[in-house]
């Protein structure tokens, strides 16, 4: 071998050079644990560098000469890529044969210890021929030659070829075997199995760019089988415990197997296979055993196991239409509660409780909503079931068995009065809060909003005209709640009741400025004040409901003056004296009693106590022709002071030919005592004039609806009217076709549209 002056063999010698670089290559491949002297290295480098370089090194080449050798120097570089390939075929049969004698864990550790020693012998050898790399790979990859490789690249294709691919079988089986001893709970070396993951991803080369891989080679080879074997072994597993263990222990068992398998991912396979392998899992251990998840369902939901269902929710989640059936369940369930809750606190009751009705209602939508909060993450569609269950049994239970959807709205309001008047239970502000809210949580299901509006409207009047609101801050903050809820046309004549309420303070407090500087101080013993209220913004009838009553001489100048006051303040406008809306404080010394009384009474019983400062007794005729107090009102006035021993009877019952004493014995050990107590008949009557009043304004709001969307649309097919006009209303209340239908035909006549076809209308301008 041609030795050249520094040692190393001369540029020109191919035997030579290669027979260096051979041995210095298999010291590497085999023995690079022992190290390698730098000098050998550069040795190595400078070999390499030479002899792909050493053609170029003569001047006196002609043109033609330097093209050939420059074509010869593209031959050696070849030579010595060719000659590195061939001993690491060479090299590879060699572990290949070694490898035939382990199998499972054994061959395992002998891959992954000859994988680690192979490739970073490789990245050695790359590094000692970057300059081949980098000019004669590079000029070949190029011109378009893509099977020639650099050699760390060349190195791996030689790897798969030669040894990967014929102990690829044995390899993939003991991965596996392992991978089922882990999941059989036995202890296991995952740095193998990462190692033998990592090998299958550097296998997988890109043909047009050495320097990128992709996953074939890891998804045909590993992931494909390794999926596979997962279905099997689950698949197998589920059916053995599921035939020995309750639903709950198997849902259990799921979940655990999916946190392992989501845990494997991060120990030692590919990001990539994490999708897939969920997938496989999924439908062995739920989809496959779906239906007998979701028959456990409803027994998790009478006991209420929360932990269980939320696990149930978790795991069906995953898997394509799981949830459906719960959440249909959900829904029958949560509106069979709420009928049951109310038909518990309703059942043998003449008079329901309002309180004790919103509770019940509350309570049901509480517990659900806290289940579905907690168990299932709050999932819309979960929110959804409540919800229609709760609209359900809200409108339709056994409190609204003969008065329809209308039987909620009407006893929420009558809670919330119970609420903001003086006098409720529910003292604390953070309290009423709380209650508050409640309100609107059930008035969000009511159907019949305008019912709700009517009522709370009428009893708002009263609280507000009889002083009776707890809080103006609470009323306001309602009203409040209100408007968000419906916006400001719904609590409109609400707000201006309150804006009437001031402007009448305004009022009273002039009108009693003037009367001091105009009359003598004893011409005003009287304490009197009145409310001026519109007309078309309070739910007040200016009929006196208890007949045209005859005042009193004691009030009557006082009456007087407040009118002759006002008419002169606001000439056209109309003063009416609604009588059932008025109070009285009267004074009582006709008894034994030194401090008197102080009774708090209605104007009717007022003008009744009024007569009894000219004489002990009178006939019921008497009474009833000196007050003009029409019979019901003036039997319920006198019923409530025959029972409170204010006045005695000489009759059983009373009424017409008896004679009413003032009972000068009477006797209480209260002060002050309200007699002004509301009549059974009144407030049965207020309740069906409310009922009118709902009507009444349904079918004003149905028919400016229907004119609306026809004077936008000017011709419109018959079922496209009716669903625009139910979309339109229904945030008020839930009308019914044949409503609307009757609303349409009355259209009709009064000439506002006309049939233009069949089943089509069109617009009248």
């Amino acid at each position: 071998m041609p030795i050249a002056n520094n040692g190393l063999p001369k540029a020109d010698d191919l035997k030579g050079s290669w027979a260096f670089l051979e041995e210095g290559v298999d010291h590497i491949m085999n023995r690079l644990d022992e190290g390698l002297s730098s000098a050998k290295y550069v040795n190595m480098y400078t070999v390499v560098y030479n002899f792909c370089t050493h053609n170029k090194l003569s001047q006196s080449m002609s043109l033609h000469e330097s093209s050939s050798g420059q074509r010869g120097a593209h031959l050696m570089g070849a030579e010595l890529h060719k000659r590195l390939s061939e001993y690491l075929i060479k090299h590879l049969a060699g572990i290949c044969n070694e490898s035939k004698q382990y199998s499972d864990e054994t061959l395992l550790k002998f891959y992954t210890k000859q994988w680690a020693k192979y490739t970073f012998a490789a990245s050695f050898l790359n590094n000692i021929f970057k300059y081949l790399n980098r000019h004669w790979v590079k000029r070949e990859r190029d011109e378009g030659r893509n099977q020639v490789h650099d050699i760390y690249t060349l190195a791996l294709v030689s790897w798969k070829l030669h040894l990967f691919n014929h102990i690829q079988e044995n390899l993939i089986s003991a991965v596996l075997k392992f991978v089922e001893k882990q999941r059989n709970g036995e202890s296991i070396e995952t740095t193998l199995i990462k190692s033998v993951v990592e090998s299958y991803v550097s296998l997988g080369l890109d043909e047009n760019d050495s320097t990128k891989n992709n996953l074939d080679v890891y998804r045909d080879s590993f992931e494909a089988p390794f999926l596979d074997r997962t279905k099997e072994y689950y698949q197998a597993e589920a059916e053995k415990f599921i035939s020995e263990n309750s639903v709950v222990d198997y849902m259990r068992k799921v979940e655990a197997r999916l946190n392992e398998e989501e845990s494997r991912v991060v120990m030692y396979l590919h990001p990539s296979t994490r999708k897939g392998l969920m997938q496989a899992s999924e439908s062995v251990l739920i989809a496959a055993k779906a239906e007998l998840l979701q028959e456990e369902f409803q027994p998790l939901l009478d006991s209420d196991k929360r932990d269980d269902l939320s696990r149930m929710y978790n795991l069906l989640n995953r898997v394509k239409a799981g949830l459906d059936p719960l959440r249909i369940r959900l829904e029958t369930h949560v509106r069979r509660a709420g009928l049951h809750s109310v038909e518990k606190v309703a059942s043998g009751q003449e008079a329901l409780d309002p309180q004790t009705y919103v509770f019940a209602l509350l309570d049901v939508h509480t517990h659900y909503n806290d289940l579905v909060v907690k168990c299932f993450r709050n999932d819309p569609d979960f929110v959804k079931s409540l919800d229609n269950a709760c609209k359900e049994f809200v409108n339709r239970n056994k409190a609204s068995e003969g008065r329809g959807s209308k039987a909620s709205p009407q006893l929420l309001a009558q809670y919330c009065d119970s609420l903001l008047k003086k006098g409720a239970k529910v003292v604390e502000e953070n309290d009423l809060e709380k209650h508050l809210q409640g309100v609107m949580t059930v008035f969000k299901y009511i159907e019949d909003k305008d019912v709700f509006q009517t009522f709370y409207q009428k009893l708002l009047a009263k609280r507000l005209v009889k002083f009776l609101s707890a809080s103006d801050d609470a009323e306001a903050g309602m009203l409040l709640k209100l408007k968000e809820a419906c916006g400001v046309d719904y609590t409109n004549k609400l707000q201006r009741m309150f804006t009437d309420m001031t402007l009448s303070k305004e009022t009273m407090d002039a009108f009693r400025t003037q009367m001091q500087q105009t009359h003598d101080a004893s011409e005003l013993s009287t304490d009197f004040s009145a409310l001026t209220l519109g007309n078309g913004y309070w739910p007040f009838s200016t009929v006196s409901s208890g007949g045209n009553l005859i005042i009193p001489p004691e009030v009557i100048k006082d009456l007087e003056r407040f009118q002759s006051y006002y008419d002169n303040k606001h000439s056209g406008r109309k003063l009416s004296w609604l009588w059932q809306m008025s109070t009285a404080e009267v004074k009582v010394n006709f008894t034994k009693v030194k401090t008197g009384y102080l009774w708090t009474v209605s104007t009717w019983q007022m003008a009744i106590l009024l007569m009894f400062n000219k004489a002990t007794s009178y006939t019921y005729e008497e009474i009833a022709e000196t007050t003009a107090i029409d019979k019901d009102q003036l039997d319920g006035s006198l019923s409530i002071f025959l029972r409170g021993r204010v006045l005695t009877c000489d009759t059983e019952s009373g009424g017409p030919g008896s004679t009413y004493e003032l009972n000068q014995d009477y006797k209480s050990k209260k002060i002050r005592q309200n007699f002004n107590q509301p009549i059974k008949s009144e407030q049965k009557q207020e309740t069906e004039e409310a009922h009118k009043t709902v009507e009444a304004d349904r079918k004003l709001l149905m028919q400016s609806a229907i004119v609306r969307i026809m004077k936008s649309r000017k011709t419109l097919k018959h079922q496209e009217l009716i669903t625009e006009t139910i979309s339109q209303i229904s945030s008020r209340f839930k009308p019914s076709i044949q409503d609307i239908k009757k609303t349409i035909d009355a259209l009709i006549e009064g000439d506002y549209l006309e049939r233009a076809g069949k089943e089509t209308y069109s617009y009248m301008a």
